[in-house]
């Protein structure tokens, strides 16, 4: 998760914080069975459908799957996470 109240302190972020971040990563792909390589492929697909209609910025592109509490707090459960800066949309060609 990211430390928003460092994020404003200026700190850099610990090696073991950024270990803890990894390692529930992996325990999220593992629980939701999504390995990196599905992960790869789904934003592969997503980055070709949201192209069709604006440009993106690639580089700044991060999609996620991470957990998060059920609406009836039954427990967590994953969400795909994505944030993708838009450049510009692109024209209609109608």
């Amino acid at each position: 998760m990211f430390d928003f109240l460092g994020f404003f302190k200026g700190k850099e972020p610990t090696s073991g914080s950024v270990a803890k971040d990894r390692l529930k990563l992996v325990l999220v792909h593992d629980r939701v069975n999504c390995s990196s390589q599905v992960l790869e492929m789904l934003k592969d697909d997503i980055i070709k459908v949201i192209s069709n209609y604006m440009e993106i910025d690639r580089a700044e592109l991060d999609i996620n799957i991470t957990q998060t509490q059920a609406e009836d707090n039954s427990g967590t459960v994953p969400v795909l996470y994505a944030n993708i800066p838009i450049k510009s949309m692109r024209r209609n060609s109608n």
